[in-house]
């Protein structure tokens, strides 16, 4: 149930928000794509507990790169 709230959520913003703000994620794959996959692998706590560390480390400081879900 509640990875189906999250996932729903994560669609919203890959629809609604993200097209406004371009693509500014430094990471292959995208952060939001990141947190799907991670939601649909290890469940709403442990995916989201990734995710939510992927979404802290894309930042301006940080090199980015190929960072797929282990």
């Amino acid at each position: 149930m509640a990875s189906r709230i999250l996932l729903a959520i994560i669609r919203f913003y890959r629809k609604a928000i993200s097209p406004h703000l371009g693509a500014n994620c430094r990471f292959t794959p995208t952060c939001s794509e990141y947190a799907m996959e991670a939601i649909r692998k290890y469940g709403a706590l442990r995916g989201g507990a990734k995710a939510l560390w992927r979404i802290l480390r894309c930042n301006p400081f940080c090199k980015g790169g190929y960072d797929p879900v282990d």
